[in-house]
This record gives structure tokens, sequence and C-alpha cells, in this order.
């Protein structure tokens, strides 16, 4: 069987948000990096995340990926997630041997991919790009809601909590809403 010197784990966030971009990360850690716990980003606290995106940043070659809410609705959540992955290991400054995909579905790269269902709980690498992307995307969605106060995206990051959709339902949509997304497409049809 082939060794793969450089390993790369791609994963993505925010799939499944109401508002703002999908962002992925490509990590390649160093040989030897020793980082304890690491796991998927959705099993950590947001404190624990920015922990350990800090660790992963000073022992790993990373990039990241975005895909904006035009493309998302311009392409669908799936092809965007796949534009921000592929934008994520394009833009890693050494080229891994393999790249890991979270997921069932590879970005189409000239790389070697292999996706693995439940890879962000179950490869380093993935769940350290699971981490990253989840940190990144949490920023920009942090700084948005400093714009777009009443959507609570501070806190709900642009999932379809409670809080969002009051917030949708009292001063209707934004510019960083994706407007093919089911609840506000109904909006839209109203």
């Amino acid at each position: 069987m082939k060794k793969f010197k450089l390993i790369a784990g791609v994963d993505e966030v925010g799939r499944g948000c109401l508002a703002g971009p999908v962002v992925s990360a490509a990590v390649i850690l160093n040989k030897g990096a020793r980082i304890h716990n690491l796991k998927d980003s959705k099993k950590l606290s947001f404190k624990q995340r920015l922990e350990f995106s800090e660790e992963i940043k000073n022992c790993s070659i990373f990039s990241i990926g975005i895909s904006s809410v035009r493309e998302i609705e311009k392409l669908n959540i799936l092809q965007a997630s796949l534009l921000s992955m592929k934008r994520a290991i394009l833009s890693l400054s050494k080229k891994p041997d393999l790249v890991l995909v979270d997921g069932i579905f590879a970005p189409k790269v000239s790389h070697q991919c292999k996706t693995i269902i439940k890879g962000d709980e179950k490869i380093k690498c993935i769940s350290a790009a699971s981490i990253l992307a989840k940190v990144y995307r949490d920023k920009i969605m942090i700084e948005m809601s400093k714009k777009f106060k009443n959507y609570y995206w501070d806190k709900n990051f642009g999932y379809g909590t409670k809080q969002h959709l009051l917030g949708l339902k009292k001063y209707g949509l934004t510019t960083m809403h994706r407007k093919n997304f089911r609840p506000i497409h109904k909006m839209l049809l109203k």
C-alpha cells in the first residue's frame, strides 16, 4: 500500500444555515503534532474551539475556502460547499499527496481524494479542519451581527433558531439570507 507523506483533512461548516457563507478548511498537521482530545467541532464549546484553533494553527499548514451567499443561491448548497472545499485545498501552501474529505462528496481537484463518513469524528486532520472552519465562520457571523443586530447571529451563527426566525418575521430579509432556503423562500412567496 502506498505511503502518503502529506495528508490534508477537509471539512465544511454552515451548510444548514439560513444566512451567511459556507466555509471550508483544509489542514495538514505537522508530522508529530500532538493535539490531545481533538474531535468534531460540533462536540466542543465555543471556548474550546477557539483554544483548539490556535493550537491547530501553530502545528499545521492550513487554508480556508469560502462560498458566498450569492454562490450558494446560484449553485445550490452542495455545489457551493464543494467549491469552498476546492478553494481551501488549492490555497494550501504545500500540495498534499492525499485529501481526506468529511462526508460522501469530494470536490473535483487534481489531488487524490477519499471521502469518509463522519470523518470529523474519526480522523484528526479532518477534526482539525472542522474546528478551523467553524471558528472562522463563527467570527464572520459575529462580525455580521454588529450590522444585523435583530437576528442574533452572534449567538446562533445564522442557524434557524427561534430568535433568528422571530427576527426574520419582524424585520424581514437581509442580503446575507439565503433566499433559496425553505423558511426564507416561503417568506418570499407570501
